[in-house]
């Protein structure tokens, strides 16, 4: 059973880190002027936009950073992905 546990624990790391991946290069993606019509832009959006819409959101509920011209949501999402990620690599 312990066996089994490690596996799914491994294997959302690795869906984790996927993430994180995907957003990093959704950030660097949207420094340069490509289109957001591009199939490679539109896939790593599909990736992401789960992760970062519900905390967007919440901050736009809240009146949170609306001032800001960075989107903090996003740094906030991938802040907690890393917090999630470090959590399951002490449980395991």
């Amino acid at each position: 059973m312990d066996l089994v546990v490690k596996l799914i624990i491994g294997i959302a790391q690795a869906m984790l880190a996927t993430l994180q991946i995907a957003m990093l290069i959704r950030a660097i993606l949207s420094w340069l002027p490509i289109s957001d019509d591009n199939i490679f832009v539109r896939f790593v959006t599909m990736l992401t936009e789960p992760i970062v819409a519900p905390i967007r959101a919440l901050f736009e509920r809240m009146n949170w950073f609306q001032n800001i011209p960075i989107d903090i949501s996003f740094l906030v999402a991938y802040i907690l992905l890393s917090v999630v990620s470090t959590v399951l690599g002490v449980v395991a």
